[in-house]
């Protein structure tokens, strides 16, 4: 990272958790730790006042859970925001997202996972696991084929279509090929194709373009 440190606000009940992610963080050029928050109260003053670039937020905080998110994104901006958990279920999920949370980090996750994570966000980009993203397209929209709608304005063939919904819901390419009845080669070259017509770069930000613009089910109308 160029420039100035970007600015970190931990907020965790637990001390030990808290010293414990300032003291991996500091280790990380580019990164500042610059306030710390035990509970909800702390956490919404320090926000306000510290204006942070980035808050990590223990979803694990007692009696808090995503109320202080929403009592933020209700009276202040809520800044670019990692929610730390154990685990999620995907109606916390898809409530976090809809708050702007970009980042969902298990804490079983790598330290190298966690600065990646940070990096995308900072960069204003999602931080999703595939997984999860699949869990939170099933919830929304079950799974392709159950319904055809016209979603065809970024030129997409019919088959790119049915690839992009498999792709969102977590499917390897082994399992696209295997489903659609092509080879694995078909679908890499269909995958390049789509990365560069919806200009992403990956399959995370592939799955979180398709669920942004509605391109999960199966169309009509796509060639």
């Amino acid at each position: 990272m160029q420039g100035a440190p970007a600015r970190i606000l931990i907020a965790g009940a637990h001390p030990i958790f808290r010293d414990g992610l300032k003291r991996l963080l500091e280790t990380e050029a580019g990164l500042q730790v610059v306030g710390e928050a035990a509970d909800a109260a702390a956490t919404l003053q320090l926000v306000r006042t510290l204006t942070p670039d980035l808050l990590l937020f223990d979803l694990a905080m007692p009696d808090v859970g995503l109320d202080v998110l929403r009592a933020l994104a209700a009276t202040a901006k809520l800044p670019r925001t990692i929610v730390l958990t154990g685990s999620i279920g995907t109606k916390e999920l898809l409530v976090a997202l809809k708050l702007g949370v970009l980042g969902i980090v298990l804490k079983e996750s790598t330290t190298k996972s966690l600065c990646e994570s940070i990096g995308r966000v900072l960069n204003d980009q999602y931080a999703l696991a595939p997984e999860q993203v699949g869990d939170l397209v099933r919830a929304m929209f079950g799974s392709p084929g159950k319904g055809l709608v016209r979603r065809n304005r970024f030129h997409l063939t019919r088959r790119q279509l049915e690839i992009v919904s498999a792709i969102a819901l977590g499917e390897t390419n082994k399992e696209v090929a295997q489903h659609l009845s092509i080879s694995q080669e078909t679908v890499k070259r269909h995958l390049s194709t789509i990365f560069d017509k919806l200009g992403v770069f990956s399959r995370l930000e592939l799955a979180i373009f398709a669920l942004n613009h509605g391109l999960i089910h199966h169309v009509v109308d796509a060639d």
